[in-house]
């Protein structure tokens, strides 16, 4: 799969195939993030890096904008499986982002 085609995580959404790590839910809670905002960012969000080689399963990056908000989630696939695992979720800022908050700045 390329990971630019966000058309499994909705497949697996849509069959439920969807596993939230224990540090993603920890995480949004202390961030004040919600699962619904996650989903909006998985099913309508835009794929800006990806992992191939992250272990045991290829992540990607994902950026969206719930009510106008930009959020990043992380989310793992398990081809075998047509499984999504949410690693984490956070709100960028212009500290680690550009103001597209696509593009990593280069901090020293």
């Amino acid at each position: 799969m390329p990971f630019g085609n966000t058309e499994p995580f909705i497949t697996a959404i849509e069959k439920g195939a969807v596993e939230w790590h224990r540090h993603a839910l920890e995480r949004m809670l202390e961030r004040g993030v919600a699962r619904r905002d996650v989903m909006d960012v998985l099913l309508t969000g835009e794929v800006i890096e990806e992992y191939p080689t992250d272990y045991p399963y290829p992540s990607v990056l994902m950026l969206g904008k719930p009510h106008d908000i930009p959020l990043h989630v992380v989310v793992a696939f398990d081809r075998k499986l047509e499984m999504i695992f949410i690693i984490t979720a956070y709100r960028p800022d212009v500290l680690h982002f550009l103001d597209d908050y696509k593009t990593r700045r280069n901090i020293i």
